[in-house]
């Protein structure tokens, strides 16, 4: 009996212990890399190790999701996968289940209003109308408040001034638009590694940035945005992030 009690209160300690660090980090839905260096961020069927704005963000049809409409409406709001990142490449698929709404994938951003779950930083941008998809923003200003810091068909290099310096990649913004897809999955590959970024959609190099710039982002949260001021719902799924090193 006195065996028995000790395994008893062992397991009771170690329960105790696992609730407790649950609430101080998401635990990640991927505990070990698969073969490629790959980690899951989401598991299929619950928000597990994400944080947001309750109400708004939900699992549907295996896909994470963000909604709201004119009786529901969001402040600018965001699903915060609460894990620094730095040096990455990171697998997903969005779609926006409505023709309109604004979204996108922030990376190396920063929380700067808590209880809104309200994010700013680099933010791979998407919308319902193919408008935005394949560029590169600047969220709430975080990078230096630069806006959109390379639009899709181009090769931007931000100087040290900060200036941007433009060139055209070999297909045009409405030659790339025509790859995404309106009402179904978008299969992007996003890689951030050291000051240069791609953003890959459907197979096709939407823009590539290199961010020399004194106010350029080195590490930071990601996270999913609901934008405000539309009646949308926006779904993402298959996140897998692989950890490059450091430059």
């Amino acid at each position: 009996m006195k065996k028995r009690g000790s395994i008893k209160a062992v397991l009771a300690i170690g329960l105790a212990a696992f609730v407790m660090g649950a609430d101080k980090a998401p635990q990640s839905p991927g505990a070990a890399p698969d073969a490629e260096g790959f980690v899951s961020l989401f598991d299929g069927s619950t928000l597990n190790g994400w944080k947001g704005l309750e109400g708004f963000w939900s699992v549907k049809d295996g896909a994470i999701t963000g909604a709201e409409d004119k009786q529901h409406a969001a402040p600018q709001t965001f699903l915060i996968y609460d894990k620094p990142v730095a040096n990455f490449e990171l697998h997903y698929k969005y779609k926006f289940a409505t023709p309109d709404g604004n979204s996108g994938v922030q990376f190396r951003s920063q929380v700067y209003k808590a209880d809104t779950f309200a994010v700013g930083g680099y933010q791979a941008d998407c919308d319902g109308k193919r408008g935005y998809d394949g560029s590169i923003y600047d969220e709430h200003g975080i990078a230096g408040g630069r806006g959109t810091m390379s639009k899709r068909g181009d090769i931007t290099i931000w100087t040290a001034a900060p200036k941007p310096e433009v060139k055209p990649l070999p297909q045009s913004n409405k030659e790339l638009q025509a790859f995404v897809k309106q009402g179904d999955w978008n299969d992007v590959v996003l890689v951030a590694d050291g000051n240069h970024v791609t953003y890959t959609i459907n197979g096709h190099l939407m823009t590539d940035l290199t961010d020399n710039s004194p106010k350029a982002l080195k590490e930071g949260v990601l996270a999913l945005q609901l934008h405000h001021g539309f009646v949308m719902e926006i779904q993402f799924k298959d996140l897998k992030l692989k950890t490059l090193p450091a430059k």
